[in-house]
């Protein structure tokens, strides 16, 4: 169970752990009221948030990208701003700026920053692939160090703090692929598909009438940090660690000395793996998962669960898997289907599983 404090016993980690399960569940509902469907993105949106991870929503436009993060900020009671990103953005434009300020009692000027539409708790970057990497790069310390430099000056962002984008699909005009080094400060990035029949008629029928959703505050910001805090507790056994290693160095190719371990069609279809960042990822995400369904320790269908979001913008495909159809997706469950769990070794891992 997740480790509890020198004045904590077992049964009040116990009760941490279902007071976090209880509040995913209360923003889920909330979220509902908004979104239609769409259960496994709002699942996977609350695991990197749970993670102080940032996420990357991808899917046509039309499909409540955006509503489905404003919603979520809703649902926490949290500083919200939106940055639509144009072709005419500039980093200024998200970080802030120094303007001269003028006092009216003595005439003195002086220069004061302005502070950009960076710093709210959750940052809704849409679009993000409609303005060029120059702009796009702004949001790299933000992302990575939780602070902003600016006019000579270190300021940090406020806590919690995380970047929920939208992107949409590269083949349409004027969009801008994101750099690796961009990508990859993201956790995850989460495909957003088309509603089932089913939903969809709800969607069409609810934004037909005169009803409006109205979605309430379910969690404040103490409560996501110490949601937070509690999935850095949760315990991983060993071999679980390994087999998420395992996922992540055998999209790689092999060193001078070294076995290709990539299994399936990974060797001809993938030009770079996955750094060292996405092991982390893989169990921060299996983590979350753990605390989300109430359960004291993660496991290796946690890190199969995250593997998708996690290493599809990690793995860089090559010419031969463009041309033939292959996407990042198919090979992530080749992956995973072909990497062995391996067994858990001695009796304080077997106590772990029970």
């Amino acid at each position: 169970m997740p480790d509890a404090s020198p004045n904590e016993g077992p049964a009040d980690a116990l009760e941490r752990l279902s007071a976090a399960r209880a509040a995913a569940q209360s923003l889920r509902l909330e979220v509902a009221k908004a979104v239609v469907g769409q259960r496994e993105v709002v699942d996977e949106v609350l695991l990197a948030l749970f993670c102080r991870g940032h996420a990357l929503l991808v899917g046509v436009p039309g499909l409540a990208k955006t509503l489905l993060v404003s919603s979520i900020a809703r649902a926490m009671e949290l500083p919200f701003s939106r940055i639509q990103f144009t072709p005419d953005l500039m980093p200024a434009d998200i970080t802030g700026t120094e303007i001269f300020e003028e006092d009216r009692a003595t005439g003195k000027r002086e220069l004061r920053f302005v502070k950009g539409p960076i710093f709210a708790s959750a940052v809704l970057a849409d679009e993000i692939n409609r303005t060029p990497p120059k702009t796009q790069a702004a949001l790299l310390e933000a992302m990575q160090e939780g602070r902003v430099t600016a006019g000579g000056r270190t300021m940090d962002l406020p806590d919690p703090f995380f970047v929920l984008a939208t992107q949409n699909p590269l083949e349409q005009e004027g969009t801008y692929p994101l750099p690796e080094a961009q990508l990859d400060r993201f956790m995850f990035m989460i495909r957003v598909g088309y509603p089932t029949e089913a939903d969809e008629l709800d969607v069409i029928q609810r934004t037909t009438s005169g009803a409006k959703p109205v979605v309430k505050a379910a969690l404040d910001a103490e409560e996501v940090r110490r949601v937070q805090a509690l999935v850095r507790e949760v315990p991983v056994p060993e071999h679980v660690a390994r087999y998420a290693l395992r996922l992540v160095r055998a999209t790689r190719t092999p060193g001078p000395g070294e076995a290709d371990a990539r299994p399936g069609r990974l060797p001809r279809y993938l030009r770079f793996g996955a750094g060292p960042r996405a092991g982390q990822y893989l169990l921060l995400g299996a983590k979350a998962r753990a605390v989300l369904e109430g359960r004291t320790h993660a496991t290796a269908a946690d890190v199969d669960a995250v593997a998708a979001p996690v290493l599809r913008h990690r793995v860089g495909l090559n010419f031969a898997a463009r041309s033939d159809g292959v996407d990042a997706d198919a090979l992530v469950a080749e992956l995973v289907d072909a990497v062995p769990v391996g067994p858990a070794a001695g009796p304080d891992a077997a106590s772990v599983l029970r």
